[in-house]
């Protein structure tokens, strides 16, 4: 029995899913190599511990926490039936990454469900990538601190799209992104948590788009993303997805976290519109997000 209980570890251990086993009180009893790859967690780090503990703290499309509010373990712990899900969990660095997730019961001896079994994936396909890093590679420069487009690129970038839609009546959305706050944040943290706060937003700012939006780092704590065809309806649920998303990331400190939040104002691009008109509408828009609160999205939509 020893033997067949190591063999398996070692099979898990070279899946390339994370694997991980949770008990009836939704306590960490196993977590393998691929668990640790994907999270960034050492599997010393979270055995034992619930894996509502601050750990992954999944959440939806929407930012809304699952870990308290329908956990797929929770449900699957209660009913037995299998879930999957897509759903973000948070890496240990700090930022959000999408995952597929697959919900298992295990049963006891007594064929009642004794705990479940978790098996998750990198949700970023191989071939996303692979238009991500073509899309990358056509452009001129990257800016070296979040390897995003820099202002030059995305000039180029709008101009093509701007032309491209007053050839063929197609259209796109605007989003201009400014960080809530960040000359406090390099003032009270120093300017090394300032550049982390700009990689932890640019990382989840690619993430929350999809694969053929383009995003960039405009200058300073802005970010443009041009997000295309969408309808006034889409936009609005893309920059919602990107406001809640970096909302729930969060940068570790010494003895606690910085949370960090983006104002985000958006448009969609009219056919008389120049590169310098779209962005201007955008920005001005963000600066609605800012008066009423900022963490939030103001759109220019007519």
């Amino acid at each position: 029995m020893a033997e067949n209980a190591t063999l398996y570890r070692e099979v898990l251990d070279n899946l390339y899913e994370g694997v991980y086993f949770l008990d009836r009180q939704r306590k960490i009893v196993f977590w393998n190599k691929g668990a640790e790859r994907i999270t960034g967690y050492p599997a010393a780090e979270v055995l034992g511990r619930s894996c509502a503990d601050n750990i992954l703290c999944h959440v939806d499309k929407q930012g809304r926490s699952l870990c308290r509010n329908s956990c797929p373990a929770s449900e699957v712990l209660a009913d037995g039936r299998r879930r999957e899900s897509e759903v973000y969990l948070l890496h240990k660095s700090g930022y959000r990454k999408p995952v597929r997730i697959r919900v298992a019961p295990i049963e006891g001896p007594s064929g009642s469900v004794s705990g479940v079994m978790e098996i998750f994936s990198d949700d970023t396909s191989p071939e996303s990538l692979r238009q991500q890093v073509a899309l990358l590679e056509k452009l001129a420069t990257l800016d070296t601190l979040t390897q995003l487009p820099n202002r030059r690129s995305m000039e180029a970038t709008i101009a093509f799209r701007l032309a491209e839609t007053k050839r063929y009546d197609v259209t796109f959305g605007m989003l201009f992104i400014d960080i809530d706050h960040f000359k406090s944040v390099n003032d009270t943290h120093g300017h090394a948590i300032g550049d982390r706060t700009l990689q932890l937003v640019a990382s989840t700012l690619t993430r929350s788009l999809r694969p053929f939006d383009i995003c960039c780092r405009w200058g300073g704590e802005e970010f443009l993303a041009v997000v295309l065809n969408v309808d006034e309806r889409h936009l609005a649920v893309v920059a919602e997805r990107v406001r809640a998303l970096i909302a729930q990331t969060r940068i570790p400190l010494e003895d606690d976290y910085l949370r960090v939040t983006v104002s985000i104002g958006g448009t969609l691009v009219r056919t008389d519109d120049s590169v310098a008109t779209v962005i201007e509408r955008a920005d001005q828009m963000m600066y609605q997000s800012k008066i009423h609160g900022r963490n939030r999205v103001s759109l220019d939509i007519d």
